[in-house]
């Protein structure tokens, strides 16, 4: 029998309790021994998770850090800001990590960390979960295969969905760059780290469009009032009616923004809105992040590519061209075909692509999140093989992003090297 690998957490929002939950199934691999959380709801939650009687609470980082090394595996679950000094301090320790992306803000975060990682001969995986997905892993054997000839050119982009947007990047920990990221690390590193992943090559440029037009105090329908619960005159029609925390949004949305709403009252529920930025009208909040951006990026094989993030939509779409075919992956093709992978030689003949689903929706990532804890007991202990998503490789996807942000704001081509 193998000796299960043992973890502890830093942050138990939402990513955190899915890799409990997920490694709580595998007790013979893993065992949860701790995690720390300001929030006493959050440790209920993930002592349950645990299933380990003996579970540890923490109510801060300080508190967790400041013990003896209690788990071989650190997670790093925590706001954008908070992962290199959490990271590097768990790493003295003698942690391996579980890094939730992006793994810092700035490029020297990014540094230091890999710094220390090498120093300490500690084993860092970002969770760049997209790449254990079955669909992109198709999608990447499919190009290095060859079934589409050599890859010159794609496009790709991500559709948030508007209430994802609104929820995460208006209302949320997400919404002001200077307190968490731009949009374009945030949430589309995961994008950069596949696209370098398919392209197979350095990222040599990058040309960066995008601001914010509609989630703007300009933009509010007339007599909006600053909480969506004090008498808007279109909550019936508005999209983004805070009040739907109370229905349609209660069982997935409501909980990642509120603790405890197992048993929570609608009373529970408004007080909560009235006195958080979740009741925010979206019109009216301190916002900063981009709602929409496009990249121009070219790499040192010579293939280029265009990626577009946007609030407008949802999911994300690929479109791969190469010397001998095309491949198209993702929701627009699964609408138009039933099909979420099909490649097309240059005569027009469709071949779908196809390959295991995995139940779990946007909370699974299409199996992603399935994936790396189906791997992480092998990628931490067969210490010979490369791990699918290091820390080192999962620099070139930040220094992407980094690139785009200066670009945007710059005006600038950026070149990465």
């Amino acid at each position: 029998m193998t000796k299960p690998l043992t973890i502890a957490a830093i942050g138990c929002g939402g990513r955190t309790r899915t890799y409990f939950k997920l490694a709580a199934e595998q007790p013979k691999r893993y065992q949860i021994i701790a995690a720390a959380d300001p929030d006493a709801n959050r440790l209920d939650e993930a002592k349950a998770l645990s299933a380990n009687p003996d579970f540890r609470r923490f109510h801060d980082d300080k508190a967790i850090l400041g013990e003896e090394r209690l788990a071989d595996i650190m997670i790093i679950g925590t706001q954008d800001r908070y992962h290199v000094e959490q990271g590097i301090a768990a790493m003295e320790l003698g942690y391996h990590l579980l890094l939730e992306k992006p793994m810092a803000v700035e490029p020297e975060g990014v540094e230091r960390l890999a710094a220390v990682a090498k120093k300490h001969q500690r084993r860092v995986i970002v969770c760049h979960v997209l790449r254990y997905t079955p669909f992109y892993q198709v999608i990447r054997n499919a190009v290095s295969e060859g079934r589409i000839g050599k890859l010159t050119n794609f496009n790709a982009t991500e559709g948030l969905t508007p209430w994802h947007y609104a929820h995460a990047f208006v209302r949320g920990q997400w919404s002001n760059r200077s307190e968490s990221s731009p949009m374009i690390l945030a949430k589309c590193c995961h994008d950069m780290d596949i696209l370098r992943w398919i392209v197979d090559s350095p990222c040599r440029q990058v040309a960066s469009f995008g601001r914010l037009s509609h989630f703007r105090a300009e933009a509010a329908p007339v007599g909006a009032p600053k909480r969506c619960l004090d008498g808007c005159p279109v909550a019936d029609t508005c999209h983004y009616n805070a009040e739907k925390y109370l229905n349609e949004h209660r069982d997935f949305w409501l909980p990642i923004a509120m603790s405890g709403t197992e048993g929570a009252s609608d009373l529970d529920i408004r007080d909560f809105l009235q006195s958080t930025r979740w009741g925010h009208c979206v019109y009216h909040t301190d916002n900063d992040v981009v709602d929409h951006q496009s990249l121009a990026l070219d790499f040192d094989s010579g293939v280029t590519g265009t990626f577009t993030m946007h609030a407008f939509g949802g999911g994300r779409n690929l479109e791969l061209y190469g010397t001998e075919g095309r491949i198209y992956a993702g929701e627009q093709i699964h609408q138009q075909t039933g099909h979420m992978v099909l490649h097309m030689d240059l005569d027009g003949k469709e071949t779908p692509i196809d390959f295991e689903t995995v139940e779990g929706g946007y909370d699974g990532h299409f199996g992603g999140d399935q994936g790396i804890m189906n791997a992480l007991y092998d990628e931490m202990t067969v210490v010979e093989d490369a791990m699918l998503t290091s820390l080192e490789v999962s620099v070139e996807s930040h220094r992407m992003a980094f690139a785009a942000e200066e670009s945007r704001l710059s005006g600038q081509v950026v070149r990465l090297d």
